[in-house]
């Protein structure tokens, strides 16, 4: 019987720390899988981010006016004239 609950406990224990530990594991946040295919007007983008660089692929996450987040190609030439009007609005 002690032996049983002794087996109990452990595996209980052991099934709190995985619990604990990957829960825990630290990974990219935002990643695009997929990008918008249509252009958007640079006047509904409030700001732009870069996905996270552990992604496995490289994209631009814009954020709109309206809260909507939508990821982009950052190749794109609109993109990059996108950013560089958000970032001279920045400053």
């Amino acid at each position: 019987m002690k032996t049983s609950a002794i087996l109990l406990l452990c595996m209980l224990g052991a099934a709190v720390f995985s619990t604990v530990f990957c829960s825990s594991a630290i990974g990219p946040d935002n990643c695009c899988f997929r990008f918008y295919p249509k252009q958007i007007p640079r006047g509904k983008i409030q700001s732009y981010s870069l996905a996270d660089n552990r992604c496995p692929r490289s994209a631009i996450i814009l954020k709109t006016i309206k809260g909507s987040k939508v990821c982009v190609d950052p190749s794109k030439p609109w993109v990059k004239n996108v950013r560089l009007s958000v970032d001279q609005r920045s400053f």
